[in-house]
């Protein structure tokens, strides 16, 4: 990878509240805790990448900050995400929670922490705990995810404060237009999980814009996300994988072939509907 990509890695988007989140990062979900988690992340790191996603029930938070810190790359240049579980809603909890996380991670601050899912008893107290986390200076930045345009709604009547950052499944196959634009025109970033779905990307029209580009489909896909101004955060533990994520700082994709791939959206789910959270 380039010295020009490298670089190209600590570019990103200004949140509402004036910090700075990276395009791209990594992400942990599925990651087994110790080696393998571990070595993700020092690898991505120490190929330029500065933003990590995880999350409590990914259960590797402690190989996550394992990882940070044998990178070798100084704290505050890295974003580092973690989330709140379902089980552990409520204000009080969401509290504790974050506790726990916050000593998982080794981390005095995390710059990113999100509520996982809206659950319908909870998630509004949840906000209200995190609203709280900000306030006293323990967290940098506060968002959600899997919201709909309702739960967004809900959460700022609540408190007057808008979520910086809305991290949803986000992908060719589900391009979830009319949320896009409400975050937009409210000032909270997009971010997509599971931006390559799984690696399911065998339609026709990903092949021919790899061939014409010279990418991988893989790339087309996190190309287009930036392109439509979505944060995106693709999962790897392999490090020709984890590299190749991050070559799409040099070729930019036509507004044609935007198109293209916009027109390939079915609102197909792999993940749960974010309207009928049971778990």
């Amino acid at each position: 990878m380039s010295t020009k990509a490298n670089q190209a890695l600590t570019t990103g988007v200004t949140l509402n509240n004036g910090v700075h989140m990276p395009w791209l990062g990594l992400g942990v979900y599925k990651s087994k805790e110790g080696q393998e988690v571990i070595g993700a992340v020092q690898t991505a790191l120490q190929l330029g990448y500065r933003s990590i996603d995880t999350a409590a029930v990914y259960r590797n938070e402690e190989g996550v900050g394992q990882g940070l810190r044998q990178s070798g790359v100084p704290r505050e240049e890295i974003f580092v995400t973690t989330k709140v579980w379902n089980a552990d809603q409520g204000y009080e909890s969401t509290l504790q929670a974050f506790e726990a996380s916050r000593k998982r991670l080794g981390l005095e601050t995390i710059d990113l922490y999100l509520v996982h899912w809206a659950v319908s008893a909870t998630y509004r107290e949840t906000w209200k705990a995190l609203v709280h986390l900000y306030k006293e200076g323990h967290v940098r930045a506060i968002g959600v995810s899997n919201f709909q345009i309702s739960h967004l709604e809900h959460v700022i009547e609540d408190t007057g404060i808008v979520p910086a950052v809305n991290q949803v499944e986000y992908h060719p196959e589900l391009s979830q237009k009319e949320l896009l634009t409400y975050t937009r025109e409210h000032g909270i970033q997009l971010e997509a999980w599971s931006p390559l779905m799984q690696g399911r990307l065998n339609q026709p029209e990903l092949a021919q814009l790899a061939a014409k580009y010279g990418k991988s489909a893989a790339q087309i896909v996190l190309r287009w996300d930036i392109q439509h101004g979505v944060v995106t955060i693709p999962k790897s533990v392999t490090e020709h994988r984890i590299r190749e994520n991050a070559d799409i700082f040099d070729f930019e994709l036509s507004a044609e072939d935007m198109a293209l791939v916009d027109a390939l959206n079915i609102n197909k789910r792999i993940g749960p509907d974010p309207d009928h959270v049971t778990f």
